[in-house]
């Protein structure tokens, strides 16, 4: 459903958010190991959401990417928005520039089921909810092999 670099994405912001609730910052070699990812891709990802100011960094021997109050309010729809740009939530899903509510293409009503229910998967819960239900053991991030 989400591409390779948003899928990367999702468990960093998440992994991030894990470790800023105790307080820490971490790098993308230890992001990148933590949740499975190549490194370059992965920092190449975290850079473009520091520049979205989905998350934060910091420079210098204390420093690496963190989340803090200012970004409590960032939902798993604004990631993928970051990422993968918002062509899931809108547009036609067979490329017709005429498609819409009047002219609607022979998908037009099951595809505005699915992005309904997709939007609210994606907006329900913030990413630090998501965060605390992997500290707390509820869900996980890692994959089992």
């Amino acid at each position: 459903m989400f591409s390779k670099a948003c899928q990367y994405g999702i468990r960093s912001v998440i992994y991030i958010w894990k470790q800023s609730l105790n307080n820490n910052k971490v790098g993308a070699k230890e992001i990148a190991e933590h949740v499975d990812a190549p490194e370059p891709f992965t920092a190449k990802i975290l850079q473009e959401l520091v520049r979205k100011k989905v998350i934060g960094s910091m420079k210098g021997p204390t420093g690496g990417f963190y989340v803090d109050k200012a970004h409590e309010k960032f939902t798993l729809k604004d990631l993928v928005v970051a990422i993968d740009g918002p062509g899931l939530f809108e547009g036609c899903s067979l490329g017709l520039n005429q498609c819409s509510e009047t002219n609607p293409c022979p998908l037009h009503t099951e595809v505005k089921v699915v992005r309904t229910h997709i939007l609210h998967m994606l907006t329900a819960k913030s990413l630090k909810q998501l965060a605390e239900e992997v500290e707390s053991g509820e869900t996980v991030l890692a994959r089992f092999i």
